[in-house]
Parts: C-alpha cells; structure tokens; sequence
C-alpha cells in the first residue's frame, strides 16, 4: 500500500481487522518493513498490524529535506492519523525507537515496545571529535588545494573510509539526516510517556549499549527492561523464542481479547 505523507511517499502493510487494536512497527535505520516482518507476524490474526518503510528507506521516497526526530515523528502521526489509528501500540527498533519514545512522549498510545531503541546522545571519546574536526577542516582546504574535483573525490573517499557503514550506504541527502539525528538526545521527554514500555535488549548490542536501555528505564515512568544475554542489536532476531515469550506476556490483554 502506498499514501503521501508530508511530501513523502509512504509505503507500507496494513493487515488485520480494523476493528482490532492497532500496532504500528517502525524498522532501524537502513533497514525496512521486512527487517522487522518477523515482529509484525507475532501480531497477526491478534490486532491490526501496520508495518511501514520509514521515509528514505525501502520503497518509501527520501524526506525533501534534512529532517530532525521532530519531522519523521510529525510524519508518523499524520500517517496515524490518516489510518484512523486510535491510541495505537508503538514498536520501534533502533531509529524507530526515537520516534516511538517522542511520539509516546506527547500522544496517547497504549503500549510501547522499545527493541534496541535509539534515544539517548552517544557519548563521544576525544578520537572522536578530533576525527570530526579533521574531516570538516579537510573539507574547506582540499578543494583549494587539489581543485574542486579531485578535492571532491579525495573528501569522498575518506567519508567512505571513515564513516559507518550505514552512513556509507546512504545517499548524500540521508546522511545529512543521520548525522542531524544520531546527534538529538531524548531523555527530557522520556519522563512524559505515560503509556507502559517494554524494553527489550541484547546485552552485547554495541550500538544502543544496554547502558542505554537502563537509562531509559530509569526516566520513563512504567518501564520494564528485558536483557538477552548473547545477544546483539537486533535482538529480536538473535533470540526469537525469547522475544515471542515476552512480547505475548506484555500484549496478554489485547491477544486474549482478540481470541474470545
């Protein structure tokens, strides 16, 4: 299914009865609905699931410009809208993760899942920032030096060298994106969800540390974390009999109801 959200075109699942309670499952970054399809089967024949591809990433077109967290969650919440959502379930793994803790932070929705959640600023080493640094300087002085073409090339390939290899898959306009977003730190809205939220970790996950998640456990109000050991950032892949368990345990309610 394909609609137009704020100058994007969303592409997106919508299945299950409409007369069931609604989940919506935003994928991480680089990825897309299929990423996360193992997630929205959990669901199937027990609520409405919606699976979407975040702007820029799978079939969905790019933002028209550098969007912040604000902007994909305002697109997510017209998109909400647009289905005639009401107080859905919200799960987000990873990029997902910063919109379904900001839109949970100022919309009525009934439950959250936080998978590997981004949300919480990086904090950076000094290598870091001098790596920075040096590529913004590099930036201005190579293309004086070396002429704007080959300065191009050369500031071309020390990004490819240098960066992650999800800023490296993306286009020029998604990585402006990124670095605007991996940048915006959440916690101050994290004491605003009233939903409950479900944490759901893996203990060696290098990308969001679970350092992260007990962070966001202790801010957010009615939030519970479980941890898996072994596992990485995608957790829900590495451990799939164990996300099962918890995710019908979290959703018993609105499982039970659907089936009686």
């Amino acid at each position: 299914m394909q609609t137009q959200i704020e100058g994007v075109t969303l592409e997106y699942e919508d299945s299950g009865e409409k007369n069931l309670p609604a989940v919506l499952i935003m994928h991480g970054w680089g990825c897309d609905h299929t990423t996360v399809a193992s997630i929205a089967a959990l669901f199937h024949g027990k609520m409405r699931v919606v699976n979407v591809d975040l702007p820029g990433h799978g079939k969905s077109s790019e933002p028209p410009a550098v969007w912040s967290i604000e902007d994909f969650t305002r697109a997510m919440e017209k998109f909400i809208d647009f289905l005639g959502l009401e107080k859905p379930a919200l799960i987000g793994h990873s990029f997902g993760g910063r919109i379904s803790i900001l839109m949970s932070s100022r919309r009525e929705v009934s439950k959250v899942v936080l998978v590997d959640s981004a949300g919480i600023r990086p904090s950076r080493p000094l290598k870091y920032y001098l790596k920075v640094y040096s590529f913004k300087a590099a930036k201005r002085i190579l293309p004086l030096l070396l002429g704007k073409e080959r300065g191009s090339r050369a500031i071309d390939a020390w990004r490819g060298k240098a960066g992650s290899a999800d800023y490296r898959n993306s286009s020029p306009l998604m990585r402006a994106v990124m670095s605007k977003c991996v940048n915006e730190d959440l916690k101050s809205v994290m004491p605003y969800i009233k939903a409950p939220v479900l944490l759901v970790w893996g203990e060696n996950d290098t990308a969001t540390p679970l350092s992260d998640a007990k962070t966001m456990e202790r801010l957010i109000p009615d939030a519970g974390l479980v941890a898996f050991p072994g596992c990485g950032h995608y957790s829900f892949l590495d451990n799939p009999r164990g996300f099962k368990a918890v995710i019908n345990e979290f959703f018993k309610p609105e499982f039970t109801s659907a089936v009686s």
